[in-house]
């Protein structure tokens, strides 16, 4: 096992319990049980996928979880974002949306929003209007485009097939679908590809720059969380896909705390953040 990982996972390998290796096109994957212990610690369920780049290696403390499909919710606004820019109905990240003066679910929505500030805040009713203009036409060939898949909507759906109905998308996909933007594989502009990049920074340290999407779908009832996107540091990057759902104990705020701050403290865990 030690000829296949960096020596800076090495003592996180050996003190993880039922720690596996498998290999597919050259793809490993690489278990971390302590990945669950930082899930548990918020009282949630679910997994926590870390795909280092340069090593073309996979972690999680549950790899069949993390091929499972779900509602994207609000980490679809990454495609939509690109849509946008790409076909100019959205001009740039300092392009100024409108708040209609209609209430919102969130007092924070209720006012006008650069488009930055709408992809940070998650401004759903914004960025339904936003997938209106773009059309199903549109849409759809879009995707097509991105090979981002089981997306299942019409005409009528066009506002809101990422928040309800039969869409999905498994964590996996998600690395794959970032794993392409980040290297400029999708079919858009490099304008395009910066600006979006852009909106997606989250936190900027001296040692790292954080982009990323948190994600709330809810179907029948059950919540699901997401927290995708990439994180760059030292000259390389690593990509990541959780997805949670509370356990009974679990409450809303740490239900909603978890998405990120358990990502995060996987990233400290193997040594990729300080």
């Amino acid at each position: 096992m030690k000829l296949i990982l960096k020596i800076g996972f090495l003592a996180l390998i050996i003190t993880s319990i039922g720690c596996k290796t498998t290999t597919n096109e050259q793809i490993k994957e690489i278990e971390i049980a302590e990945f669950g212990n930082i899930l548990d610690s918020f009282q949630v369920v679910g997994s926590i996928l870390i795909y280092d780049y340069d090593n073309k290696t996979y972690y999680s403390n549950d790899f069949e979880w993390a091929k499972e499909g779900n509602l994207p919710a609000s980490t679809f606004k990454i495609p939509n974002s690109i849509i946008a820019v790409e076909l100019g109905v959205i001009e740039s990240d300092t392009t100024i949306i409108k708040w209609d003066g209609e209430e919102r679910k969130m007092d924070i929505w209720e006012k006008d929003l650069t488009y930055k500030e709408a992809f940070q805040v998650s401004c759903v009713p914004c960025y339904q209007e936003i997938a209106r203009q773009i059309g199903y036409n549109r849409m759809k060939d879009y995707l097509e485009k991105f090979d981002y898949k089981q997306m299942v909507f019409d005409s009528s759906t066009i506002d809101n097939f990422w928040l309800e109905g039969d869409s999905k998308i498994s964590q996996f996909e998600q690395i794959e679908f970032l794993v392409k933007f980040y290297n400029s594989k999708l079919p858009i502009s490099e304008r395009t590809e910066e600006i979006v990049k852009k909106i997606m920074v989250v936190e900027e340290t001296e040692n790292y720059i954080l982009s990323a999407k948190t994600g709330w779908g809810t179907r029948k009832g059950n919540d699901n969380g997401w927290f995708v996107g990439f994180i760059e540091t030292d000259n390389k990057v690593y990509f990541f896909a959780t997805n949670v759902i509370p356990n009974e104990e679990s409450n809303i705020d740490n239900f909603l705390l978890s998405r990120k701050k358990a990502t995060l403290d996987a990233l400290r865990d193997m040594k990729i953040i300080i």
